[in-house]
């Protein structure tokens, strides 16, 4: 045949579609990906026999069940477990994501390691663990005979009331240390308001299954809040299917258009850190109609009408200061609601059958403000909301055994009469246990450090802090720091000695009562698999350590492992009654209890109990009838106190100077509104900058799994670089379009994003998600976006010292 342009044309035509009909190529693609999968780098699911392993999950203060599924002794999937209270089968993604975190080895630390380059570099060297006793005890111990206990000190992220929290303070008074700090967490901020209101050192218990109208001011329901299977559980509840089954109803307050705000039946955008004025207009809305619930406030509360102290003193009460202050035209001004929007949401909380308030800000990871807590808590109990079906319950406290007492030594009893560093529980601050944000600054302003060794449990503050890098500068100073972190984490880059910690799928650890529970819950998580490095459960670490260093600390620790410390613990559980070790599905915890049917825990003896505990992992009281109402409330007054007596008593022994109150009058001892200082001059920086969460990014100390990143849009992370969200109308005002790389400058630094115009974002405001920004970690995690706690200039809380980490003043500069 002669080639001619047409031949040519039909011939490459027909080839083409020849090759598109015939089966060769797709045989070759199919035997090219075959012997793709043999190359020996490529990871094999294994073979061979299946099993399902039941823990529990401590990514997060949530302590939602999981199934593992196990090929062998390989952990190949999470899920949540269906017979469990608290999630039943619900779980969130970095729950799910959790095996990434148990076999990327370029996460974890796989031993003891000492640092060999410089701080924060990352270099270590892999020693025994021995050697590594023998460092920590031996440099402990000479602090100690030199008579400078005080300069041994421990951050713990561990959660209050765990049993890895309790050696780790035990370990701390028996060395002769005060220097024990904690990271601020939302849970700080209930257990506070809970003592000034209540009289109460319990966490905040709301009732959200039960209740026909849950108004939320700033918990990221969609984002983490709480126990994420549990709220998405109740949220898929309240959303059923059929539209004439809903009954209840979702308004969220926050100023961005959040995912739980996105999907809310209203959504109410108040300015950032309005929280408390809006909560009080709408305290003002009720009272003025006179529909709140005068028995309960006359029968279980105080300071609601003006009254006269013992001394003749007279005293503003709640209704007067609502009344006086927060009209809804008052209020409109601080927060931008309109008026009518607070009257008809004020009506229908009233309205409603079980309403209740709920209080947060984004997850738990970061502490609230107290006053705003005080100003959602008044609303519950202005309603008679309190101590009832579907709105705040006041459980008693899981009865776990405490420690057994012991004996300090001179040298520990001398140490521990030195003030704490943080001025923790001093008249200052006398509701606070610990501040690290004072403990840093103390750190940066001496010459030299105060603290000789610190030791890092379960934390990565260099990272999650919003303090601008203040705890990075105060790690820079410290001579000697130890981490037990199981990751490669910023803090951890920085130590000079790695003792790593299991990851929560290698060992045994336990759960205090997940965030925002109604009932008492303990949860007990087990090994799923054999440890896979040289690492070691960080409760068996402290007690071995304590044994290192001898003398009396040794004799503080008795116990041969930490299950033996467990155990002890919770023989308080059988020792109080009552309880059960088993869920069953058809009966939901959350359901309130018949009387008389009896709790059957289904056990007969604590040996058969602990059985039981270790292989379900979980004790619970479910939920029973409201309680009777005689010493409820541990209070001065015995009651409910809108007017409270402890922060009056506090102003007493010091000042509300003392304490930074705003205020000088009776509104010091109530819920008020204060408008938040800043240092920084609003001209030179006239925007505000907030960070937020999200659930599948982690922003704790725990590493996001990064097949995570896969899931995040490009409206957050493209490639390396993270976005900051402003309103289409912010930028335009300062000629910026989408994608435009932005420096985010605030007095304390600068980082750079590219800008997302959101329309749910409040304009003048710059948001920036939490969780972007390592520089520790893999590979996949590491120089991927910014670290918004980098610029974070952050003013301290009246009463609590905590931050205010939602008040930072920024400026965009296009680069």
């Amino acid at each position: 045949m002669k080639l001619t342009r047409r031949n040519f044309i039909a011939t490459v035509v027909g080839g083409v579609a020849g090759i598109q009909v015939t089966p060769l190529p797709w045989k070759f693609t199919d035997d090219v990906a075959i012997w793709t999968q043999n190359w020996p780098w490529v990871p094999v699911p294994p073979t061979g026999e299946f099993s399902e392993v039941s823990s529990v999950c401590n990514l997060c203060p949530g302590g939602c069940g999981i199934s593992v599924r196990k090929v062998d002794n390989r952990a190949v999937k999470i899920e949540g477990r269906p017979d469990y209270p608290v999630n039943a089968g619900g779980i969130c993604p970095v729950g799910m994501g959790g095996l990434q975190l148990l076999y990327n080895e370029s996460l974890r630390f796989t031993g003891p390691m000492k640092r060999v380059g410089m701080r924060g570099s990352g270099e270590f060297q892999n020693i025994s663990w021995d050697d590594a006793f023998r460092i920590i005890a031996g440099r402990i111990s000479a602090l100690r005979k030199s008579g400078r206990p005080e300069a041994i000190a421990a951050v713990d992220g561990n959660r209050e009331g765990t049993t890895a929290s309790a050696l780790i303070e035990r370990l701390m008074q028996a060395v002769g240390s005060p220097n024990y700090v904690r990271l601020p967490s939302l849970s700080d901020t209930y257990r506070m308001g809970n003592i000034v209101m209540e009289g109460r050192d319990a966490p905040v218990a709301y009732d959200l299954e039960n209740s026909d109208f849950v108004l939320s001011f700033g918990c990221g329901l969609l984002e983490g809040w709480g126990a994420p299977g549990r709220v998405m559980n109740a949220w898929g509840m309240w959303h059923d299917a059929n539209p004439a089954k809903r009954k209840t109803h979702i308004v969220q307050v926050e100023s961005r258009a959040s995912n739980t705000a996105s999907k809310a039946d209203l959504w109410v955008a108040p300015r950032p850190g309005t929280d408390a004025a809006l909560a009080l207009g709408l305290a003002h809305v009720i009272i003025r109609s006179g529909k709140y619930d005068a028995g309960f406030v006359a029968e279980h509360t105080f300071g609601f009408e003006d009254w006269q102290s013992t001394d003749g003193r007279p005293h503003s009460g709640f209704k007067t200061l609502v009344l006086k202050n927060y009209s809804p035209e008052q209020v409109s001004k601080i927060t931008g609601v309109r008026p009518d929007v607070m009257v008809k949401l004020a009506a229908a909380f009233r309205l409603a059958k079980a309403p209740v308030a709920i209080y947060g800000k984004g997850k738990n990871d970061l502490n609230g403000s107290l006053y705003e807590f005080m100003a959602v808590q008044s609303l519950n109990a202005l309603t008679g909301r309190i101590n009832r079906p579907g709105g705040v319950l006041l459980p008693d406290p899981i009865p776990l055994n405490p420690l057994p007492y012991f004996e300090r030594d001179d040298i520990a009893s001398q140490g521990l009469k030195k003030p704490r560093l943080d001025r923790g529980g001093t008249q200052e601050y006398p509701f606070t246990q610990s501040l690290i944000s004072n403990f840093a600054d103390a750190i940066n302003r001496s010459p030299k450090s105060p603290i000789d060794t610190l030791m890092v449990f379960s934390a990565n503050p260099a990272f999650t802090l919003p303090d601008g890098g203040a705890f990075k500068n105060a790690l820079a100073k410290i001579p000697f720091v130890v981490s037990f972190s199981p990751y490669r984490d910023e803090t951890a880059n920085m130590a000079d000695l790695i003792l790593p910690d299991c990851t929560y799928l290698e060992k045994m650890d336990d759960m205090v009562w997940p965030v925002g529970l109604q009932y008492p819950f303990y949860g007990l998580s087990k090994p799923v698999v054999k440890p896979i490095y040289d690492t070691r459960n960080c409760g068996d670490t402290v007690i071995e350590m304590a044994k290192a260093i001898g003398e009396s600390v040794g004799s503080a620790f008795p116990w041969e492992g930490f299950e033996d410390v467990v155990k002890e613990r919770a023989k308080g559980l059988y020792d109080a009654g009552g309880g059960r070790v088993s869920f069953d599905r058809a009966a939901p915890a959350w359901k309130p209890q018949n009387p008389k049917a009896g709790d059957k825990p289904g056990y007969n003896s604590f040996d058969d109990m602990w059985k039981k505990l270790m292989a379900g992992g979980l004790w619970y009281r479910p939920l029973d009838q409201a309680r009777e109402w005689p010493w409820l409330f541990k209070t001065p007054s015995g009651q409910f106190e809108f007017y409270s007596q402890l922060i009056d008593q506090a102003i007493q022994r010091a000042s509300a100077k003392d304490l930074r109150i705003a205020v000088r009058d009776d509104a010091a001892c109530m819920a008020h509104y204060a408008t938040p200082t800043s240092t920084a001059n609003r001209s030179d920086y006239p925007l505000s900058m907030m960070p937020y969460e999200m659930i599948n990014l982690a922003s704790g100390w725990i590493p996001s799994p990064p097949f995570l990143y896969k899931t995040l849009p490009d409206t957050q992370l493209l490639k390396e670089t993270s976005f900051a969200a402003v309103n289409p109308k912010t930028a335009a005002k300062y000629g910026l379009k989408q994608g435009d790389l932005v420096a985010v400058q605030s007095p304390v630094g600068e980082v750079q994003a590219r800008i997302d115009l959101f329309g749910g974002a409040m304009p003048d405001i710059v948001y920036m998600p939490v969780g972007f920004g390592h520089t520790g970690y893999d590979e996949f995690l590491k120089g991927k976006g910014v670290n918004p706690n980098a610029i974070v200039q952050a003013e301290q809380d009246p009463v609590t010292g905590y931050p205010v980490w939602w008040n930072t003043r920024v400026k965009l500069v296009k680069v």
